[in-house]
């Protein structure tokens, strides 16, 4: 399915090639093999998952690393559908299944294991020591290859091209962009877009505090969970920007890393790994390998800079209809981790008369930072610019942020991204339920630029006025630059010409997806 670009292809005859998963058999296997890893790991020498390929690639790369062989029947593999062939069963991925190698002599310990989680098992082959793979379906033999022929696969090199539309985009003159005639207005036709509008929507339809784990409530920049028995607790967010790496690809990249990372730190999280899902179109084309090898340039760059190593991941290629790719788009899963779960911070504005500081920039910005930006393509339809990210700019303003954090100071935390700080700043006074007053900022040349641009390693801080001293510390050891922005009270955001009430905020934030998706 992930390889068709038949854009003639039937829904019909497509869907039977989508995985149907059954969340409740996912959460008793991750159980039992918990239990089996964690309690009995005398018991095995190893546990593989079994993602794309299915057996083939679990089976082949668990012997690869322990330097053996190994011997399948594909007749004793649990299967789903009728009349498979031995080819498909050894390339099926359906879900919620692992592969265990089992010490001879505890093969009964691990069935009673599995048995009292409630989870299907089979015995389907043995270890070898020959360094062969021999597959069979019964006494029938159907394949037998050298594992080593199979896992140590050459790698495609290919030649990549730039795009010639790159040089078109990045060369677009944004400082020749008419200034924002209603600030307010283009605030709330933002707020109202699909990219940037509240996602309530989608997750009200679900329960949020399934397994009582769940800190924080829905919306916040990552889920905050518990971990049950210790004081320490996770963060997770899921971020990437399709715009962005079409435009720049290498900083395209890089952002989608940095905010992951980000989002974890606005909630008291030190940012610890990533996985990916890398999205692009048929990489046979040299300049949709050009964006893949840049777009993965620019995440390795990221990662480097914030420590956070990729864990683990998966590719969709060949995603087009014809000659058209979808924008080369990395989803990015940032896990962080909190050491005391108790001290996390949300977005939300909830204390009147708290100080607001922006960290990582000043409060003016160039026509530049409009770049690839959300409102660029809402309010003059256009696609351009060219993308920058500071890496080490970057890291010290998440190292500040979560300082900030940890030592009690900020009681508000929210990082800049899709709408800039306009939007930030509303979704902080939405959360909360409080307005702000930053109606003294001084002036900026760019008005546009200032409120929706969209530069990077930006985060928004709440202090108390008795603190703000902490955190301007904080900002100068780190060696940020930093802005006051404005007071937290009232029931109005007020920035510049920019004056809305929450109540006018709320309705184009919070019911914008849904009246897009109902057309």
């Amino acid at each position: 399915l992930a390889s068709r670009t038949d854009p003639q292809a039937r829904f019909d005859e497509l869907r039977p090639a989508v995985q149907v998963g059954n969340p409740f058999l996912e959460k008793m296997l991750l159980e039992a093999c918990l239990d089996l890893a964690g309690n009995h790991a005398d018991w095995i020498t190893g546990i593989e998952d079994l993602g794309a390929a299915g057996l083939t690639s679990a089976c082949l790369e668990a012997a690869s690393r322990g330097g053996s062989g190994l011997r399948i029947d594909v007749a004793k593999v649990p299967r789903r559908e009728e009349g498979m062939t031995p080819y498909e069963v050894m390339i099926s991925e359906s879900q919620e299944r692992m592969l265990a190698m089992v010490r001879r002599g505890h093969e009964g310990d691990v069935a009673a294991l599995f048995e009292r989680w409630e989870v299907p098992w089979a015995i389907i082959g043995e270890v070898t020591a020959d360094g062969r793979a021999r597959i069979y379906d019964g006494d029938r033999l159907e394949a037998d290859v050298p594992v080593d022929v199979v896992v140590e696969a050459p790698q495609y090199t290919r030649e990549p091209v730039r795009p010639p539309e790159l040089d078109e985009m990045q060369s677009l003159d944004l400082s020749a962009l008419p200034g924002v005639a209603d600030a307010s207005a283009a605030l709330l036709r933002l707020l109202a877009s699909p990219n940037v509008a509240s996602k309530r929507w989608v997750y009200r339809q679900y329960d949020q505090s399934v397994l009582t784990n769940t800190v924080m409530e829905a919306g916040a920049d990552a889920a905050v969970l518990r971990v049950k028995g210790m004081d320490r607790g996770i963060a997770v967010a899921t971020d990437g920007n399709g715009r962005y790496c079409h435009v720049s690809p290498g900083a395209g990249g890089a952002i989608a890393v940095a905010e992951a990372a980000r989002n974890v730190v606005c909630v008291g999280a030190q940012p610890a790994a990533i996985t990916d899902c890398l999205n692009f179109g048929n990489p046979e084309r040299p300049e949709v390998y050009y964006e893949m090898q840049e777009v993965i340039r620019g995440m390795a760059a990221a990662c480097a800079a914030l420590g956070t190593p990729v864990i683990s991941g998966n590719v969709s290629l060949y995603n087009e209809t014809g000659e058209q790719a979808v924008y080369p788009t990395p989803v990015i899963g940032m896990l962080g981790l909190l050491d005391d779960v108790s001290k996390h911070c949300s977005p939300g504005l909830t204390n009147e008369g708290d100080e607001v500081f922006l960290l990582g920039a000043a409060l003016e910005q160039p026509a530049a930072a409009l770049a690839a930006s959300e409102y660029l393509k809402l309010e003059h339809g256009l696609l351009g610019g060219r993308l920058e990210i500071d890496l080490d700019l970057e890291a010290r303003v998440q190292r500040a942020a979560l300082a900030a954090i940890r030592q009690g100071v900020a009681t508000a935390c929210h990082d800049c991204s899709d709408g800039g700080l306009a939007v930030a700043l509303a979704e902080m006074c939405l959360h909360g339920g409080l307005g702000l007053d930053a109606s003294s900022a001084p002036a900026v040349p760019r008005l546009d630029a200032a409120l929706f641009g969209e530069a990077q390693s930006r985060i928004l801080v709440a202090v108390p006025t008795a603190r703000r001293e902490e955190l301007l510390a904080i900002a100068r050891g780190m060696n940020i630059p930093f802005a006051y922005v404005g007071r937290v009270g009232g029931d109005r955001l007020r920035l510049w010409s920019l004056d809305l009430s929450l109540a006018e905020l709320r309705e184009a934030y919070e019911g914008g997806l849904e009246r897009a998706l109902e057309g």
